[in-house]
């Protein structure tokens, strides 16, 4: 069947998608407009408001509409600790556990030399200078960096050079999701009683 270029720029749209190959992709434009063209607008609609009102939190980078994101906002949340993930989707499998009620720094991505990504792609820096910047007055300074990276090559290696350039600090504790989560395992398709003992297991 020849496609036409509306239909065929639609099919290679989808396969941006992670997971999604020309099959997939052929299938999902193929229902849109044949099954659900009011979905499809509904989707459209969605993506271009969220492209345009969704940004990074000034402080911990994860996605929000505000110039600060609510768990930042939060007074409940515990000040002293700091968990640094991969991505939003790892901060909210971390929040779906209950069990950590500190804050939280979403790196964007992960250490990748052989993809060409280095510390400076990441925001590295934005991590340590959110570290070492002073509290605001009546909040406690950071005393406790937890590595929830992956356990993928790439995330031990991430979690390994933060660990290395915050060695010198005394006054903050650097630990690590225990052992608990399987090797080559990414946070967000783990189950939540996994990442729960991991993070009280920490070391």
């Amino acid at each position: 069947m020849a496609e036409t270029h509306s239909l065929e720029l639609l099919v290679q749209a989808l396969r941006r998608l992670p997971g999604v190959g020309v099959k997939s992709a052929q299938r999902m434009a193929f229902h849109l407009l044949q099954h659900d063209r009011d979905g499809a607008l509904q989707l459209a609609r969605a993506l271009e408001h969220a492209t345009a009102s969704v940004k990074h939190c000034s402080l911990c980078h994860t996605f929000t509409e505000d110039d600060v994101c609510p768990t930042c906002k939060d007074p409940r949340r515990d000040r002293t600790q700091l968990c640094v993930v991969e991505t939003p989707a790892d901060q909210a499998a971390m929040e779906r556990t209950g069990a950590y009620k500190g804050l939280f720094f979403v790196l964007m991505g992960k250490l990748s030399p052989l993809d060409g990504v280095g510390p400076r792609d990441i925001g590295l820096q934005k991590l340590f200078d959110r570290i070492a910047a002073p509290a605001a007055p009546g909040e406690p300074e950071v005393r406790e960096v937890i590595l929830a990276t992956n356990f993928t090559a790439e995330g031990e290696t991430t979690a390994h050079v933060i660990a290395q350039a915050l060695k010198g600090r005394t006054d903050v504790q650097v630990t690590r999701l225990a052992r608990g989560v399987p090797v080559g395992s990414e946070l967000e398709y783990v189950d939540l009683g996994t990442i729960a003992h991991a993070l009280v297991d920490r070391r």
